[in-house]
């Protein structure tokens, strides 16, 4: 991690993150999307991290390496009154740097945005259930599994579950037993 970077997300990077994005979803079939089906466009990528840069609750951040993008994490926080509470992130590192601490290093970042900064008291994310690797990195992290989504990803003709996992900064006001009645 000598030469690696973790800093925001700017118009600048549109097209880089493209690129990124279009080569790490063939890495693994651990994303939403394969190898060159991330359809989104330069201009609306860069009005993508133009709303990112503007919104008080949400952040896109870069991982770089000699000014290359190896990872990407982003903080999506929920804007209704209701859920404004919650986050959502997601996190992808390029295969080659595996194992080296980037994946860790952008999960603690993006943590302290949404605990310090926006003042979230649940962050959740999903993962695919055999992603061992990843789901041994949000447990070490707090994250919690809470539940499952049967049938989530479509991959070469097979369908694959998700793990839901939150990671929680305070507890709620129910009590255990009105936690089991509400189940």
């Amino acid at each position: 991690m000598n030469n690696i970077s973790i800093v925001k997300a700017s118009e600048e990077d549109a097209e880089a993150i493209i690129k990124y994005l279009n080569v790490v979803g063939g890495e693994s079939n651990n994303l939403l999307f394969g190898e060159n089906e991330f359809y989104m466009t330069v201009e609306e990528e860069q009005n993508l991290i133009r709303n990112l840069k503007s919104s008080l609750s949400s952040i896109m951040l870069l991982g770089k390496d000699n000014g290359n993008i190896v990872s990407i994490g982003s903080l999506s926080g929920f804007r209704s009154k209701r859920s404004s509470h919650r986050g959502e992130i997601a996190l992808s590192v390029k295969k080659d740097y595996w194992n080296k601490g980037i994946g860790s290093a952008m999960m603690k970042e993006l943590i302290q945005f949404g605990k310090e900064v926006v003042k979230l008291s649940v962050i959740q994310l999903t993962v695919k259930v055999d992603n061992e690797s990843a789901i041994h990195v949000y447990k070490k992290f707090g994250f919690k599994q809470i539940g499952y989504y049967e049938k989530f990803f479509y991959i070469d003709g097979k369908y694959f579950d998700a793990c839901l996992m939150n990671l929680y900064f305070d507890e709620t006001n129910l009590s255990k037993e009105d936690k089991d009645k509400a189940l």
